[in-house]
């Protein structure tokens, strides 16, 4: 009130006529704002100020009428009162018990990756080791010296911390220089960087229904949670569309003129169940209903392409291996990556550090810089990952060898428990989905693995996967050559004859399950073709190695 008060003084008689010593008198009981509720200037001002400050109204909460400034007779809940208040930590104990209850509990295996004895890592003790077979590393980039000697250094010159958002002390070369990277590596005008890929999605997503009246989402239904979440942030209407389904998907957007926004929510490799989107075809649907695409190539980056941008790259694979870092140039064409509005991923997974970024057109990532809160209000990361993750991501796009090295130890594993008769879903990408099936057992192969075979698998149940589609979930790396993958196989037959797991000819006598058995499932081809694999580095244009990346100027604000 007294913030009003000093507002006003130039304007209202009554202010500047009464001392300060007696406006502090009516401000103690409390009549101060019952006059000055009465003057024609700080009236509407006080009204205003009340209007905007009143909370959500609870239930049976009395002081909400005087918030709102009602004219009611209420009393305070007296100190002796009996009323109980709500039992909180009563639904805690209550919710997990039903976790525990439904097998969906999650334990936290403590498991210590070791840089210098990749996979192995220690668990509590450091004498206690195992062979780990569930990492998004996936090309193993967190251990790789070149990055650890690249952070070691910057954090020594800048220190541990950013400062602050990037507009608060948080804006520093080394995330100009991780925006140029990943502009140049999507084959896009701009990049932004966020704390993760989670925020990344969320934010974007969520912004883009605030931001365009009457957007519609379109949104697959094996959508990542923080895609789910964007969505839901965004208060936009919105469509689910069958996994994949490109019928289901038009028939959606056919319910639409092609004047209303819309937004076409996707992912390229769903990591769960390594399923792979159909990225061009959704484009075509985009280009005909007058949508946006949202790609997330959080599970393709490092993976997929001759330079590891992930899947839109791959299917354009001899387009980009011939130029290199530079766009194709093509005749009345554009390529899929082209085609795609705006691209997620994360340095988490493939480049071995932390972070999430977006990449799309100059425009694009300048509004989302500028009205984006999931980049604005937080804390930039530290310049010693982003350093690290531009020069990760300078090695893996030079280095197709590594990608060709983890496809190949994936075919191998894949292949081997067919031969076994292990229920692996069938996809085209690096992930290797064990069928188990329920939760319960999904736990004990996990355990036995750790226990008996000192090998770490996740098991993987539901909210992540549908109840009834757990599973145990394996992921090559380069590193896991053959001598490793076959303490694997041997392993994981090992255990699903000791817990009487169900092989691919029980799910095939129950009419298959999740692809597995199924008669009528046609396999995809894997995205990797042979002639493809039998590329080496000195395959890559020249421009790919060490090449000088022009810094994008969106990443600090464009100067008119």
């Amino acid at each position: 009130m007294e913030f009003v008060a000093r507002q006003s003084m130039n304007a209202c008689p009554f202010v500047r006529s009464t001392s300060t010593h007696h406006l502090k008198k009516l401000a103690a009981n409390s009549s101060l704002a019952a006059t000055a509720s009465h003057c024609p200037v700080v009236g509407p001002a006080l009204q205003q100020q009340r209007y905007y400050s009143q909370p959500s109204k609870p239930a049976q909460a009395q002081t909400s009428d005087i918030a709102a400034g009602m004219k009611k007779d209420v009393t305070p809940i007296p100190m002796d009162s009996n009323e109980t208040a709500f039992d909180y930590n009563g639904m805690y104990e209550s919710d997990l018990a039903n976790k525990r209850k439904d097998n969906s509990y999650r334990y936290f295996n403590n498991i210590n990756r070791l840089a210098k004895e990749f996979p192995k890592a220690h668990r509590q003790a450091e004498d206690d080791k195992v062979t780990v077979w569930c990492s998004n590393d996936y090309l193993g980039m967190g251990r790789h010296p070149e990055i650890i000697k690249t952070m070691k250094a910057t954090m020594d010159k800048y220190g541990s911390g950013a400062g602050g958002t990037r507009n608060i002390a948080g804006h520093n070369h080394s995330a100009i220089n991780l925006e140029s990277e990943l502009a140049c590596l999507n084959k896009k005008e701009a990049a932004l960087v966020f704390s993760s890929c989670f925020i990344a999605n969320d934010a974007i997503i969520s912004l883009l229904g605030q931001k365009i009246k009457n957007l519609v989402i379109f949104s697959d239904q094996s959508n990542h949670a923080s895609m789910i979440l964007g969505v839901r942030n965004s208060k936009a209407k919105k469509h689910i569309f069958k996994h994949n389904n490109l019928k289901d998907l038009e028939s959606q957007l056919a319910q639409y003129p092609k004047s209303t926004p819309k937004l076409i929510a996707f992912e390229s490799v769903y990591s769960m169940c390594g399923s792979v989107a159909p990225i061009e075809k959704i484009c075509d649907l985009a280009q005909k209903y007058g949508a946006l695409t949202f790609l997330d190539e959080v599970h393709a980056v490092g993976m997929y392409g001759p330079h590891g941008q992930g899947v839109a790259e791959h299917l354009d694979f001899d387009l980009h291996l011939q130029s290199g870092i530079a766009s194709p140039s093509v005749v009345d064409k554009h390529t899929i990556l082209d085609r795609v509005d705006m691209i997620t991923g994360t340095c988490g997974k493939s480049f071995g550090t932390v972070g999430g970024y977006v990449a799309g057109s100059a425009n694009l990532i300048d509004w989302l810089r500028s009205y984006a809160p999931g980049f604005i209000f937080t804390t930039t990361l530290p310049p010693a990952i982003m350093a690290g993750t531009a020069t990760s991501v300078r090695i893996v796009r030079a280095d197709i060898e590594a990608r060709i090295k983890q496809q190949l130890n994936t075919r191998y594993v894949k292949d081997s428990f067919e031969n076994l008769g292990i229920p692996v879903i069938p996809n085209p990408s690096h992930i290797v989905p064990v069928l188990v099936g329920n939760a319960a057992d999904a736990k004990k192969a996990s355990d036995m693995l750790m226990n008996k075979h000192r090998i770490y698998v996740q098991a993987i149940n539901y909210p992540t996967v549908p109840v009834g589609e757990e599973r145990l979930r394996i992921t090559p790396t380069p590193g896991h050559g053959k001598e490793i993958c076959d303490q694997l196989i041997s392993a994981v037959d090992d255990v699903f004859t000791e817990l009487n797991l169900p092989r691919i000819n029980k799910w095939q006598s129950q009419g298959g399950h999740c692809g597995v058995g199924d008669a009528s499932y046609v396999p995809e081809p894997n995205l990797w073709t042979q002639s493809q694999l039998s590329l080496k580095n000195q395959d890559l244009h020249s421009n790919v190695h060490n090449p000088v990346i022009e810094q994008i100027e969106t990443s600090s604000g464009v100067r008119l």
